[in-house]
């Protein structure tokens, strides 16, 4: 097989990014849904498939918890959409901005950003997908915690 269908991927990101059942088997309900809470990391070195990448450390940094619901990530019909996934695109991206260390500074240096994670726990754990950043950013002592605005993570499955 080489691709997912557009209404698997739309299930499947639904059930692992928005709180919903998976609904095989042409039900409403079956396998449960995924994780009730995603975490956001930053890395200092790149991931790859077989290997995570250095994740930032110390200096008030944590990874950002998003609650997986429709109002938090976007269906695949669009940025923002907070209904069922019913579009081809097999994207999917946060509805809300994401702010490390609460908004506060930064208290020691984290170095350059050169990417983001996204995990299934708050430390350790899975990490379920990876991206690089566009553009890589230094964060130094004393500058403003790095933020995501709305539809600034995006996460495609196949297509």
């Amino acid at each position: 097989m080489s691709a997912l269908t557009d209404n698997f991927e739309n299930k499947y990101i639904d059930w692992l990014f928005r709180g919903q059942a998976l609904g095989l088997n042409g039900s409403t309900a079956g396998a449960g849904s995924g994780p009730a809470t995603l975490y956001v990391s930053l890395k200092v070195a790149a991931d790859s498939d077989s290997a995570q990448g250095a994740e930032v450390s110390g200096g008030g940094y944590a990874r950002v918890a998003i609650t997986s619901n429709l109002a938090n990530w976007a269906g695949t019909q669009g940025a923002a959409s907070t209904s069922v996934s019913s579009g081809t695109s097999g994207t999917t991206s946060n509805n809300n901005a994401l702010q490390f260390s609460g908004g506060s500074a930064v208290s020691a240096a984290w170095g350059q950003v050169v990417g983001f994670g996204i995990h299934d726990s708050l430390t350790g754990g899975i990490e379920l997908f990876y991206a690089p950043l566009n553009t890589p950013k230094t964060i130094n002592q004393g500058d403003p915690a790095p933020s995501f605005p709305a539809g600034a993570l995006t996460v495609q499955l196949d297509n």
